[in-house]
């Protein structure tokens, strides 16, 4: 395949499925992961994709959020291993604050019966997991709901956040880097997101490899103000090293 084949291929993938792995790709066309690499070079400086860690995103969906059922399906085994080792974050009793997403509804799935726990969420999923758990005084933040994240957002959740402060808050990103920080394409989700890190003692960032270097619109948070991250082994050392330096203890599920 000429290298202008391999680069309308790519481009009509990235425009697909909204990212493209360089490892999955190298594997497919019998060329080296370095080839892939260059002619993800060539579509960036075109202005077709950008860039992230392990692959690429389409330009044009730099601003798509998939739905949660889409989101929840992704890198599934890998989120399951990061929820299980938030648990060692959670306090024996106190306050939590639970930020929307599917790795911290996970982690909601597993939250033990035998703690005296306050959750606070913006999650309308998260509040319908744990409505009922015993041990646990749920607390749901007002607001709309945003129909892709099923998420609460507006000035009633900033209003309720506003001089709470709890023992730790749990965090989901659709991105994060050492340079911009943890990040999401919309700008309400970003201020609650910001407000539930000004809320917290302790905060900790869940999010897969796959989030690492795919920065959105709007940052939330700098490294600086997280105190741990829990990502999955698919994040390569230098990447480890790199985070660590900007700020947050990396945990690797």
């Amino acid at each position: 395949m000429y290298a202008a084949e391999r680069h309308q291929l790519l481009a009509q993938r990235a425009r697909r499925d909204g990212r493209v792995d360089v490892g999955d790709l190298a594997a497919e066309l019998g060329v080296a992961p370095e080839t892939i690499r260059r002619d993800l070079g060539v579509l960036e400086r075109q202005g077709v994709v950008r860039r992230v860690y392990g692959g690429a995103v389409a330009v044009d969906r730099l601003d798509f959020e998939p739905e949660v059922a889409q989101r929840d399906q992704t890198n599934a085994a890998e989120k399951d291993a990061i929820a299980r080792a938030a648990l060692d974050q959670v306090p024996d009793r106190g306050s939590v604050l639970l930020d929307a997403g599917t790795t911290t509804s996970r982690l909601a799935t597993l939250l033990p019966s035998d703690r005296d726990l306050t959750v606070i969420t913006n999650s309308i999923s998260i509040a319908s997991i744990l409505a009922t758990r015993p041990g646990i005084t749920l607390q749901i933040l007002g607001g709309r709901v945003r129909g892709t994240t099923l998420a609460t957002v507006g000035s009633a959740s900033l209003h309720a956040l506003e001089g709470l402060l709890a023992d730790v808050a749990f965090l989901g990103a659709n991105g994060f880097s050492a340079e911009h920080g943890c990040t999401t394409p919309d700008l309400e989700e970003a201020a609650v997101k910001s407000a539930l890190v000004t809320a917290a003692r302790r905060r900790v960032l869940l999010a897969d490899h796959s989030k690492y270097g795919a920065d959105q619109l709007s940052r939330f948070a700098r490294l600086s103000e997280i105190d741990v991250l829990i990502t999955d082994g698919g994040i390569d050392a230098g990447a480890v090293a790199e985070l660590e330096e900007a700020g947050p203890e990396v945990v690797l599920a």
